[in-house]
């Protein structure tokens, strides 16, 4: 059973996938793809299909409607151009080996490409997958627009990542060299996904907010390597917040010149589609449903503070999938990308 007639009429669609169509993330991307004027989702599936996407998604219910197929690489190449992976790391590498084998190309969600190899095992698992991991791209467009243009995998970052990358940015020459980077980090419970544990039990997280894994997170890592820092400076502490979606991230840092920083973060990203400079300290429900990163940043003296807000979803995840996606094919990066926040 499928359903697309509201644009079965249109010529030159792209065919795309969604594999890991259960989880938060999935649903977002599906949300844009089936409203996308150039994308077609002829292709939906989880670890074990056989249900309906309105079974696995209620709020769809006579909005659109398909099988759900149980993932299968050969499948989606007779169906589909690129496939969005929305699947845990380890799972997904598996996926993609096949998918690129067959010439599909693929935004992928989980950890398994954001990292160099050495870095990837030492705080995830053995990747089976170096060959594709070595032409990876990082799918940040602000850091690698045009590579993603060009690329046929791009590893789509993690949420913290994109918030603290962002915010940080602007100012790295200005960092006293060796100086730490505190990020100070903080999610809505969304960003933990739907499988229930001990941290997301209504119980705990209700009226209540705390920091978790501070100074090991696996997300510090990668912030330090696509900033191009040691592993050592970053001092990333993530909380998590009795919210369902947002992210902000206020990040510290010991600078040097002459510089203001509001001026900075305006230059740098004056070109940039989804990157809003603020002239007030940023909050989370300004960007809520939308794919912006909003940024703001005040000095005093040597100490810089830098403070940026995402949906976590979406600018963290799936929206900011969907751009890299309109980048691979030659789209433009706005096409069925959210742009008005969730306010009130």
């Amino acid at each position: 059973m499928r359903s697309n007639t509201k644009r079965s009429y249109l010529s030159a669609m792209i065919k795309v996938a969604v594999i890991g169509a259960s989880g938060y993330t999935g649903l977002e991307l599906i949300k844009m793809i089936v409203k996308h004027p150039t994308f077609e989702l002829a292709y939906v599936a989880t670890s074990e299909g056989g249900v309906t996407l309105t079974q696995l998604h209620p709020s769809l219910l006579d909005v659109y409607e398909c099988d759900v197929e149980k993932a299968n690489a050969a499948e989606v190449a007779k169906e589909c151009e690129l496939a969005f992976l929305a699947l845990p790391h380890k799972t997904a590498m598996g996926f993609v080996k096949e998918l690129m084998a067959l010439d599909v190309k693929v935004v992928d969600l989980s950890a398994d490409y954001r990292l160099e190899q050495k870095r990837y095992e030492e705080h995830y698992v053995e990747h089976i997958d170096a060959a594709n991991l070595e032409h990876a791209v990082y799918g940040l467009p602000e850091l690698n627009l045009e590579a993603i243009k060009k690329a046929k995998l791009v590893a789509n970052p993690g949420c913290y990542p994109t918030a603290s990358i962002l915010a940080a940015l602007p100012f790295m020459k200005y960092q006293i060299k060796g100086s730490p980077l505190i990020v100070d980090a903080k999610s809505g419970v969304s960003g933990a996904g739907k499988k229930l544990s001990t941290l997301t039990h209504y119980v705990t997280i209700n009226d209540n907010a705390f920091a978790y894994n501070p100074m090991q997170h696996r997300h510090g890592p990668e912030i330090a390597e696509k900033l191009e820092i040691d592993d050592a400076t970053v001092n990333f502490v993530p909380h998590l917040l009795p919210m369902t979606r947002g992210m902000l991230s206020s990040v510290y840092m010991q600078v040097e010149g002459d510089f203001d920083a509001m001026d900075v973060l305006k230059a740098f990203y004056k070109d940039e589609v989804y990157v809003r400079v603020r002239e007030n300290p940023v909050d989370m429900k300004s960007v809520a449903g939308t794919n912006f990163c909003d940024v703001y940043a005040k000095r005093n003296g040597s100490t810089l503070f830098i403070n940026a807000a995402i949906d976590n979803l979406l600018r963290g995840a799936s929206s900011q999938a969907i751009v890299n996606a309109n980048l691979m094919m030659g789209l433009s990066q706005d096409a069925g990308v959210p742009d008005i926040a969730y306010v009130p």
